[in-house]
């Protein structure tokens, strides 16, 4: 999905916040992406103007003084399924996240949050509404195939064989197994699968199970009762039962201990499970997508990895190629992301030129997919032009810089020890620039959570940026 598919007329949003500057802000942030933006200062008016009018996207706070967002949210998918609606709060958690996405809304954004985060949940939004409705008409065009929602760009063998793959295997109940070095899109897949099936419309959950001990892993997914464990005050329920009927995506599963391994195969035989100190079995209807970078078959057989367990989630494997061994795919790619960040970031930059171009085809991309739409998001950043150059691309060059050094044949001693001399300085500025880029671009930007979240001291933060010639962008 491109941002000129939304284009075909003026969307509509509607904020609901009982607070009127935040209303304001929204208002003002959002109108500079030409939507027709209005707003409501509680749920019972914003009723009203629906009856009055048609809206693509309501963006609403979760508690308001009078009709709150989840009551909103309620009686917004029950008159009008089409509109999407995102929840802003300041009462952020896991269990009450899923929650609203178990109703219908289409994404929970946290207070504070930043106009680049409001604008692009908005955008995602109005696109993924504009994708499902082009869907419905090709749907309705040719019963013979059915349309399939997904955002995999491409045309190669390789990435079209995935994409035949998912076709077939969304419209079943069927246990898939995404095989996949990181960066490839493994959750893009995963989200492709359930955006497809007959779970569409209930909620998706992804659990990146490297990030998650033994224990905490087990309780997340099945839930626990009071006094289970030291600290377990109260019960809570798991991804699990909060997930019935629809989706759960459980990437770096070679990371998952052989205890919750025989619990996850006792529920994919059974669909029961047990909560952490519970006694009554809990049954559900989802379904189970797993992912992994990790050859699985030499676990088993070092014996790290459950046999049975294997062979159970070993139905449907769906093995997803290096960027570099789809080359064809990579600038239809970069225009994609070109799209989605321009709008974003409400820029006009729409091109690549041919020595930019040249340079992206050139690289070899160890972190895939991600590494590229980490690269075109700096690039439209940097860019004061409609058309990205390679100036606009500073560490896909200082690799090529790199390369040439490492490439260098000294004559003399002096020359080996200045060349070893200028490979350190070379690599050090590059690492120390992806260090604080990507520092910056998690943090949309802000120096001081940037710092924090780094362990740096803020003064020494910005001395790096300044060292390397980092500027933030005007917003």
């Amino acid at each position: 999905m491109t941002p000129d598919a939304v284009e075909t007329h003026t969307p509509k949003v509607l904020v609901v916040d009982d607070e009127p500057n935040i209303c304001q802000s929204c208002v003002k942030i959002l109108s500079k992406q030409d939507y027709d933006v209005r707003y409501a200062l509680n749920g019972f008016d914003a009723l009203k103007l629906m009856e009055e009018d048609l809206f693509d996207v309501i963006v609403t706070d979760l508690k308001m003084s009078r009709l709150g967002g989840m009551e909103l949210l309620s009686q917004v998918k029950e008159t009008h399924p089409d509109t999407r609606v995102v929840v802003i709060t300041g009462y952020a958690s896991v269990a009450s996240a899923v929650e609203v996405m178990k109703m219908g809304a289409f994404d929970y954004l946290p207070k504070p949050f930043t106009p680049h985060e409001l604008r692009a949940v908005v955008f995602q939004a109005l696109s993924e509404k504009q994708m499902q409705q082009q869907n419905q008409e090709l749907m309705t065009r040719t019963a013979k195939k059915r349309a399939t929602s997904h955002q995999l760009i491409g045309s190669s063998p390789k990435i079209q064989k995935v994409i035949s793959m998912v076709e077939k295997v969304a419209p079943t109940d069927s246990t898939v197994l995404i095989y996949g070095e990181s960066g490839t899109g493994k959750e893009l897949i995963a989200r492709a699968v359930h955006a497809n099936s007959r779970r569409s419309k209930n909620v998706f959950f992804a659990v990146d199970c490297g990030t998650l001990s033994g224990n905490r892993l087990e309780s997340e997914l099945f839930g626990h009762v009071k006094g289970a464990f030291t600290g377990a005050h109260k019960s809570k329920e798991g991804i699990l039962s909060l997930a019935d009927n629809g989706t759960v995506f459980l990437d770096e599963i070679s990371n998952i201990s052989l205890e919750v391994q025989g619990k996850l195969l006792r529920f994919l035989e059974t669909r029961e499970f047990l909560p952490l100190g519970g006694t009554t079995p809990q049954k559900v209807d989802l379904r189970l997508i797993f992912a992994t970078n990790t050859n699985l078959e030499t676990m088993v057989k070092g014996g790290t990895f459950r046999q049975d367990f294997y062979y159970r989630i070993y139905v449907y494997p769906i093995i997803l190629p290096l960027l570099k061994e789809r080359k064809t795919d990579i600038l239809p790619i970069a225009y994609h992301f070109i799209k989605q960040f321009s709008r974003s970031m409400d820029k006009n930059v729409t091109a690549i030129d041919d020595n930019a171009a040249r340079r992206l085809l050139a690289f070899d991309w160890p972190g895939n997919v991600r590494q590229l739409r980490n690269v075109i998001e700096r690039a439209v950043i940097l860019c004061d032009r409609d058309t990205i150059a390679t100036e606009d691309l500073p560490l896909l060059g200082e690799i090529g810089d790199l390369d040439n050094l490492v490439e260098a044949t000294p004559a003399t001693n002096e020359e080996l020890k200045q060349v070893k001399k200028d490979i350190r300085r070379k690599a050090v500025e590059k690492v120390e620039k992806n260090f604080l880029l990507n520092a910056l671009i998690k943090n949309d930007w802000n120096v001081t959570r940037a710092a924090e979240k780094t362990g740096l001291q803020r003064t020494n933060f910005q001395s790096l940026m300044k060292k390397h010639g980092i500027k933030l962008p005007n917003k």
